[in-house]
């Protein structure tokens, strides 16, 4: 059985490594403790459900103890065990943006356009993903506040990365929860965007990391993979870095019709890109780090994004 890891973010705080398939920091899901019990923020894949629930354990808490899933957005890295625990806790609520709720509820569209992408891993990769209950939902959306016992969260809507993709800030500790708003940061690395199809917008995603330090965050806490200090620097490289991707991708795509797209041809372009995008962290990052940067997410994947984003411009 692999260890779990849990970072002490605050007295009554913590980040919970997932072990996703047996690779640490790749996954991680905040705990936050309640007066009755705690708050989960992205519970991550059905498939560590077994990791999180040791994770509670070491810090004291039980899944019955789950009151709340603060989910920052529906992708199967940061969702799909939603359903699963409110089956076996069925007083949690779950919250969204509007534009994810609907999949909660029903996930059918959604898991047919993952199984595009991951065929018959998707099992092994996530693991099931059952409905939640229209009554345990609870949509959020920008200006909204949650509150939960003792403690409060504002909520900010932060798309770029996905259109159901929100934000929640503590005031009291100054944390900022902002899923893959903040890119992929695999300390001591530094952080990277992760661009997968269909909702990647590079303009909304730079509007997005403003609106999150709008909040003058002492600290972000990105799901992948952990908190850091330096909200400002943090964000400024990930934006450097993204313009870059996008810039690669465009200029990958340069003499293409606008409506039209060779499979093959974009096959080898994605490929090209992600040995560009290893290549490039290899010269800045020790090479254990890299792994695990790819542990967290395909380079490949991140030029379909990019390039489904210039082609709708064009």
């Amino acid at each position: 059985m692999p260890p779990v890891t849990v970072l002490r973010i605050d007295p009554r705080t913590w980040f919970v490594d997932l072990m996703h398939m047996g690779n640490a920091s790749a996954i991680g899901t905040g705990v936050l403790a309640l007066s009755d019990g705690v708050a989960l923020v992205d519970p991550g894949p059905t498939s560590c459900l077994d990791a999180l629930e040791r994770g509670l354990d070491e810090v004291g808490f039980a899944l019955a103890d789950v009151r709340a899933l603060l989910l920052t957005h529906i992708h199967l890295d940061h969702a799909t065990a939603s359903g699963s625990i409110v089956r076996r806790v069925p007083e949690a609520k779950v919250y969204v943006h509007p534009r994810g709720a609907i999949h909660m509820i029903d996930p059918e569209r959604l898991l047919a356009s993952a199984g595009r992408i991951y065929g018959a891993a998707m099992e092994t990769l996530w693991g099931e993903f059952l409905p939640v209950p229209a009554g345990s939902v609870v949509e959020v959306d920008e200006g909204d506040q949650i509150v939960l016992g003792d403690r409060e969260w504002d909520v900010a809507y932060v798309p770029g990365h996905a259109k159901h993709h929100v934000a929640y800030f503590e005031k009291a500790t100054d944390t900022a929860w902002v899923g893959d708003v903040g890119g992929i940061r695999i300390q001591p690395g530094l952080p990277v965007p992760v661009t997968p199809p269909p909702d990647i917008d590079v303009e909304v995603w730079k509007e997005s990391m403003d609106r999150v330090m709008a909040w003058d965050p002492d600290r972000i806490v990105p799901t992948h993979y952990g908190p850091a200090d330096d909200p400002a620097a943090h964000f400024a490289e990930l934006a450097r870095g993204l313009d870059q991707w996008a810039q690669r991708v465009r200029d990958s795509l340069a003499g293409d019709e606008p409506s039209v797209a060779d499979p093959e041809i974009d096959r080898a372009r994605a490929k090209e890109f992600g040995a560009w995008a290893v290549a490039d962290m290899r010269t800045r990052l020790p090479a254990e780090v890299v792994a695990t940067y790819l542990a967290a997410f395909g380079a490949e994947d991140s030029w379909w994004g990019l390039a489904r984003y210039w082609r709708k411009r064009t």
